[in-house]
């Protein structure tokens, strides 16, 4: 007989060696997690001379048949590394398999010591490998547990609640979430709504994620890494993802998409500059004011593409009408020509949005029909449960949206917005946390109006990529201005790097903060104006003339720059939904997972953040907490060379850029890699090559028009004082200098040959 004893003080004992001395196993006491002894009814030489090995595409999964401890290798080196107690646990208890298989996909049987059964199947794919256990009891804790790894980084909205979940003393703003540990990780915690579990270790070159929507357990330390649920729905899967990030990020795109949490191609108007209501007038608007402000902003030189109108806009009384699923109905002194204000800002070439939620109060126009079809979230005696929270201010149902006819009776409602000219939509439920809601609440609803073509602002989600942009929880003057960059990072790590960074500025109507205008807040109008330009969109809302004239330049100045890259930045969107990777905001540790240098600065010690934006543009902006006092930043420069894109100087890459000078009007980019973008000039789309674009090949695709242009440097244009192009039939096509860059007007479809003189 196989005896196992528990080991109570860590220190005593700190990781099982196998095969065990005398058939005797410790295992250290966790009363944390229910790691209890348990007697193994299996003799020592049947497991050890059973042990699960399989191997396919490079990978090698290891399992020894007592505790399923695992370990996987990636191309010949252990890049998982086994737990020293139990690699999967059913309500706390390691689970024993109790048969072997000896190729990929198998299915295995295994009993825990108190009698929980459940099967176990492996499926090994390159660069993933897929844990499935189905627990024979409904409702079974189910945990999967290695050894550790750090960094990490991910985890989306959860990322900035270190406060709440890290165990490391120092719980400050960081993207590493090295020390987070959450046994009911689940949307509505803090600020999440944004809800990813997926975390990467680039350094080490794997990621997992356990795919559920319902509550979570997420632990990661150098010590121990833990996925898992805290009620299994039937089949539990875990997924482990290795390779570059490249290989690691599509493979956890294949794995979304094939759970039903898609990713969907995003649309270019959701990339330019847009405006919000609620940040320029707060809860003060109505037909005027919205057409003021926002014809305002266009004629002082802002290039707005999109709008979202309200507050509001719903009818004054009765309360019962105040909120968006007051579908088709307005406050007609407010609002008296909602189709003559729509079609105006058509004509301006804006898109038009509208706040939307699930949320209906129970006194509201359509909610007893709802409760009648059985369209709303029920209570255990099966009828619609009523929710109180953050908004709306009175109780509420909440659509049940994965009801098919629940999810085509809102959508029938929607229609009667859209009926007035509303084309797009801000989704923003909020101040759920006291309840246990599933985090994929709003993932169907977000999926229809996708596939409407609608143009989407995603706050609430599960996985799915089902928005145009993803945003950050709300951003104001008065909080922590290191939770923004960290909160905006976090979602890239998390495979959601279509980041909109919040309304510029904040909310001024809400009274959050004091609103005289002071030195201090016009710096940090200026420095959150040029670091939300860098950003998959940026969006206007206190008026730059109600400051300084100085202060509105360099938000005017933002905007135009962030109007300018927008092609750039819209290309590397529609290529993040084909292959998952994080082009439009790739951290330093993504991008170069094996350069030290990278690691260890995106946090409220270092502010220094820093990222990619497809494979040309370096973002570099002074943000952080110091804003006001801060006028210099270190810069670090990877590998190669890299220009100034303001100044055009050159530096050497692989160099930290000491106290580099940032006053609050520079433009904080460069410009390396391949050294070739889009920028939209003179109200049309160029490619630009700037005479320090590398030897090699790169596509490009225009905002109308999907098809590939490819672009080949046949030698190093470092230096270059005239560039040549020529497509694919060698005629030479016009490039002028503009700036730094030569431009050209690239045509779908086309391939061109660069050279230079």
């Amino acid at each position: 007989m196989l005896n196992v004893k528990p080991v109570k003080n860590r220190a005593d004992f700190d990781i099982v060696s196998w095969p065990p001395v005398g058939g005797l196993i410790l295992l250290p006491f966790r009363p944390s997690t229910a790691i209890m002894a348990v007697a193994v009814l299996l003799p020592f030489s049947a497991i050890a001379q059973s042990n699960i090995q399989l191997s396919s595409s490079g990978i090698a999964f290891h399992a020894e048949r007592a505790g399923t401890r695992f370990s996987i290798d990636s191309n010949g080196s252990r890049t998982v590394t086994a737990s020293p107690t139990a690699g999967i646990l059913i309500n706390g208890s390691p689970l024993t398999l109790t048969d072997t298989c000896t190729a990929s996909p198998c299915t295995l049987h295994g009993k825990t010591a108190v009698g929980e059964e459940a099967t176990v199947s492996v499926r090994i794919e390159p660069h993933h490998v897929a844990l499935t256990v189905h627990p024979a009891h409904e409702g079974a804790e189910v945990r999967f547990v290695t050894a550790g790894a750090s960094p990490a980084y991910g985890l989306a909205d959860h990322a900035v609640e270190q406060k709440q979940f890290s165990t490391l003393e120092n719980k400050q703003f960081n993207t590493d979430v090295t020390g987070f540990k959450d046994d009911i990780f689940l949307s509505g915690q803090g600020l999440t709504r944004l809800v990813s579990n997926f975390i990467i270790y680039p350094k080490q070159g794997f990621a997992e994620l356990l795919i559920d929507p319902y509550r979570k357990i997420v632990h990661t330390s150098s010590n121990e890494i833990v996925q898992g649920v805290e009620h299994a729905h039937g089949d539990v899967r875990m997924h482990y993802f290795f390779g570059d990030p490249h290989a690691i990020y599509a493979a956890y795109l294949a794995a979304r998409n094939a759970a039903g949490y898609r990713v969907m191609t995003p649309k270019y108007a959701a990339f330019g500059v847009g405006w919000e209501a609620f940040g320029a007038l707060g809860w003060d608007t109505n037909q005027k004011t919205d057409t003021e402000s926002i014809d305002h902003y266009l004629k002082d030189g802002f290039p707005l593409r999109w709008i979202v109108v309200g507050s509001g806009f719903w009818p004054a009384q009765p309360e019962s009408m105040h909120e968006t699923t007051s579908f088709g109905y307005w406050d007609k002194d407010k609002y008296p020509d909602p189709r003559g204000m729509f079609q105006h800002f058509k004509d301006e070439g804006l898109v038009s949005m509208l706040g939307l939620r699930i949320t209906f109060i129970t006194t509201g126009p359509y909610s007893d029909e709802g409760a009648k079809h059985g369209y709303f979230l029920k209570d255990a005696s099966g009828k619609a449960e009523s929710f109180t929270g953050g908004w709306p201010k009175m109780p509420y149902y909440l659509l049940d949206s994965h009801n098919p006819a629940a999810l085509n009776w809102y959508m029938g409602l929607v229609k009667k917005w859209q009926d007035y000219g509303v084309s797009g939509w801000k989704e923003d439920f909020y101040g759920y946390g006291k309840y246990p809601l599933r985090d994929d609440k709003v993932d169907p609803t977000n999926d229809r109006l996708m596939a409407q073509n609608q143009l989407i602002i995603e706050r609430n989600g599960y996985l799915s990529s089902n928005g145009d942009l993803h945003r950050i929880n709300d951003f104001n003057y008065n909080q922590d201005q290191d939770r923004g960059p960290v909160n905006a990072l976090a979602l890239a790590y998390a495979g959601f790097p279509l980041v909109y960074p919040d309304i510029v500025g904040g909310t001024f109507g809400e009274s959050h903060f004091n609103t005289q205008r002071t030195p201090q807040m016009e710096t940090y109008m200026m420095r959150n104006a040029m670091w939300a330009s860098l950003h998959s969109s940026m969006g206007m809302g206190e008026p730059p003339w109600s400051f300084r004239p100085e202060v509105a330049n360099v938000m005017r100045k933002a905007a135009q720059l962030h109007d300018r890259i927008s092609p750039y930045l819209f290309q590397y969107g529609r290529r993040f939904a084909t292959d998952g990777y994080p082009w439009t905001m790739t951290p330093l540790p993504i991008a170069y997972p094996t350069d030290s240098a990278v690691y260890g600065h995106e946090n409220a010690t270092d502010h220094r953040y820093e990222w990619l934006i497809g494979e040309a543009l370096l973002a570099a902006p002074l943000y952080g907490n110091d804003y006001a006092t801060a006028t210099t930043r270190d810069i670090y420069l990877p590998a190669g060379e890299w220009m100034d894109f303001e100044t055009g100087t050159i530096y050497q890459g692989n160099q930290v850029l000491r106290s580099f000078s940032l006053p609050v009007e520079k433009i904080p980019l460069f410009v390396g890699g391949t050294g070739i973008t889009l920028e939209k000039q003179d109200n049309d789309v160029f490619a630009c090559i700037y005479p320090i674009a590398l030897k090699g090949s790169i596509t490009l695709s225009l905002p109308d028009d999907p098809r590939p242009i490819r672009m080949t440097v046949a030698a190093s244009l470092k230096g270059a004082r005239k560039v040549v192009v020529k497509d694919h039939a060698g005629k030479e096509i016009a490039a002028s200098k503009a700036g730094f860059a030569y431009r050209f007007r690239p045509v779908a479809g086309e391939s061109y040959t660069v050279t230079s003189h």
